[in-house]
């Protein structure tokens, strides 16, 4: 769980309120102007955090958000690139993007991030024990790129590649119970993974996405499904086959000013699949495996992780003032072995509340500031840009 010095934030809003003129919302049609318009915004935002597993970490990140090209129909793409590093020597280089091409006739996603990392291991499973908690440190390399062409008014269709590579694996003995780390003595994990590993997998993915901004969406549907295939002929050290299904929806309660928002996502597995790669539960697994999606902020990065994961949350935003917005938020989650041991005894729950501070108002770029409570883990203050999904 990150948590976010006070001073910081408000260098942020300070910041961003400097940089960025007011603007009428999103949904107020923007009139043709007899100038140059101005379609791109570029933002650098300080990072800083704090973990307990890291110690402080600290660098610099940027958002370009906008429109290329005149076409006001054609929503809002964005890039995010970010560069961090910790106290224990931690690091991270990663570019998010989310493009749609003028007239949305492709649909661009795409993720490439290199770590140099240390988390928590706690185990497989849903009923993985915080004793378990065990120091894994990590390189991992990884490229995810969607491309998808436009079918149908907001249907698109295509294929999507993804590559991650493990290395240099170090899981360090615990000092407090004075045995060996619980990433060795874990009996669901054989000595193949708990070496470094290349996975790679290409297939097929189909999204319905209506809503009128990927950012900070206030009506509409996304639904996304897709399948991966890891294998040999990829240059794959595993094979397996990966489902996932990713249904959200938007809309206004009471007033335009409310904005209810809900997700689903499941995440299947066949073959023989790797740690790394298994479905899991937790705050900070942003990126575009979950396109760009944090699942049950409140429970650590893959506390709970297995072959089958389904997980449901719901968030009620609602606008307060200028450009300060509110959030309140819970879901509930659960990992399992097979499809068969899914259980309403196993499933974990998480919550919370939050801030929003618009960064941009025509694209509805949001500074977003949580603090959440999950099971099996510490509660803790997450910041992000743009909404958690």
């Amino acid at each position: 769980m990150r948590f976010l010095p006070l001073a910081a934030f408000l260098a942020g809003l300070s910041f961003a309120a400097l940089a960025q003129p007011t603007a009428p919302p999103a949904d107020t049609p923007i009139p043709p102007a007899a100038g140059k318009t101005k379609n791109l915004t570029i933002l650098p935002i300080p990072v800083l955090f704090y973990q307990a597993e890291t110690g402080v970490g600290y660098g610099i990140g940027g958002l370009l958000s906008g429109r290329f090209g005149p076409d006001t129909l054609t929503r809002a793409s964005n890039a995010r690139i970010q560069y961090w590093r910790t106290q224990k020597k931690q690091s991270l280089l990663q570019l998010v993007h989310t493009v749609y091409t003028p007239g949305e006739k492709y649909y661009l996603n795409g993720e490439i991030s290199a770590y140099d990392y240390l988390l928590y291991y706690y185990g497989k499973g849903n009923n993985s024990a915080t004793s378990n908690q065990s120091n894994v440190a990590f390189k991992l390399f990884i490229v995810n790129q969607r491309v998808q062409k436009a079918i149908a008014p907001k249907l698109f269709f295509g294929a999507q590649y993804r590559l991650t590579d493990m290395s240099q694996i170090v899981a360090e003995d615990r000092a407090d119970d004075g045995g060996t780390n619980y990433f060795y003595r874990d009996r669901r994990l054989n000595d193949r993974e708990r070496r470094g590993t290349t996975v790679s997998g290409l297939g097929p993915v189909i999204t319905l996405d209506t809503r009128d901004v990927a950012l900070a969406a206030f009506h509409g549907d996304l639904l996304d499904a897709s399948v991966m295939f890891n294998g040999k002929a990829l240059g794959s050290d595993y094979k397996f086959v990966r489902y996932q299904i990713d249904a959200r929806h938007f809309q206004p309660v009471f007033s335009d000013k409310t904005i209810l928002a809900l997700q689903f996502l499941g995440q299947f597995h066949s073959g023989d699949v790797p740690f790394r790669e298994l479905a899991g539960i937790g705050a900070n697994l942003g990126g575009t495996l979950y396109d760009n999606a944090n699942l049950l902020r409140g429970i650590y990065e893959q506390r709970y992780r297995d072959r089958q994961m389904m997980m449901f949350q719901a968030e009620l935003r609602q606008h307060l003032f200028w450009r300060l917005d509110g959030a309140a938020f819970a879901g509930v989650g659960e990992v399992a072995n097979g499809a068969r041991d899914f259980s309403l005894n196993g499933v974990r729950g998480a919550g919370g509340a939050g801030i929003r501070f618009n960064f941009i108002r025509r694209d509805r770029v949001n500074l977003r500031l949580d603090y959440a409570v999950g099971a099996g883990s510490q509660s803790g203050v997450l910041f992000a840009i743009g909404e958690a999904f």
